[in-house]
């Protein structure tokens, strides 16, 4: 434990003392701060002209569902940043050691490769993790305008907290097989990209094979969260998914310390 403590306070250190966190998380919220104004904005004013037409037909007030409405959109766009911004915390964790040549002094450190490898993925989810915390500030206003159920913005969260760590997972991964931070994010990018499209070609195909797609998509495992629905089966998922990335990476180190033998 106090070996992967000590890799996790490095990795947090490294982010912290270099601008990359700063640009990453400051660009993030800016770019979803925009996006969450013109939801909200579309929201409020979809609402005033349905009120304006319920007075002048003397009909009964609509009622407005915030969450199907605004929360829910709001969840998926920030699903879609996470793409490209979530590769650029991963890009620098392995591909930087091996640039510098630190990575003989971690391969041959009493460190193990595991605690190596779980203190820098867990160092990105808590940078993903502040990521999505200042963005729970802007969804929490909206509690002031409105009744928004707490359940789907819980699950939703938990939603987006598990699919950036099935990101993280194979952006360490893809860190781990090239001295190149700018190929670690361009091939992580690619790989989400294929994980996301399969969803979209699912409803073009056969429906057997569409079934088949989906159950592979990192989007249509996330939507029941979005919706407010807590299915194990898409935590299961996303698990396995983020098992796979760190099996991947430990192989891939390993087989690395092995050729330097």
């Amino acid at each position: 434990m106090r070996n992967y403590l000590a890799v996790l306070n490095r990795e947090l250190k490294s982010y912290f003392s270099s601008p990359i966190a700063y640009v990453v998380i400051a660009m993030f919220l800016i770019i979803a701060g925009i996006f969450y104004y013109l939801i909200v904005t579309n929201f409020v004013q979809y609402c005033m002209q349905a009120d304006m037409q319920a007075q002048y037909y003397r009909m009964a007030p609509r009622n407005m569902n915030v969450n199907m409405m605004a929360i829910r959109p709001i969840l998926h766009n920030l699903s879609l940043f996470y793409i490209f911004f979530l590769p650029l915390i991963t890009m620098r964790l392995f591909a930087e050691e091996k640039k510098s040549g630190t990575i003989e002094l971690l391969l041959t450190s009493p460190i193990t490769n595991s605690q190596t490898i779980l203190g820098k993925f867990s160092a990105a989810a808590l940078l993903s993790l502040i990521m999505l915390l200042f963005t729970a500030l802007n969804v929490l206003l909206l509690f002031f305008y409105g009744k928004p159920e707490i359940g789907p913005i819980l699950t939703g969260y938990l939603g987006l907290f598990l699919l950036g760590l099935s990101y993280i997972a194979f952006g360490v991964f893809f860190s781990t097989i090239t001295d190149n931070q700018i190929i670690a994010a361009a091939i992580t990018y690619m790989f989400i990209l294929f994980f996301w499209a399969i969803g979209w070609v699912s409803g073009a195909v056969n429906p057997a094979v569409g079934k088949v797609l989906a159950n592979f998509s990192l989007i249509e495992h996330f939507d029941d969260f979005a919706k407010g629905v807590l299915d194990t089966k898409h935590v299961v998922f996303y698990l396995s998914f983020i098992t796979s990335g760190l099996f991947l990476s430990y192989v891939s180190i390993e087989s690395a310390k092995w050729r330097g033998r």
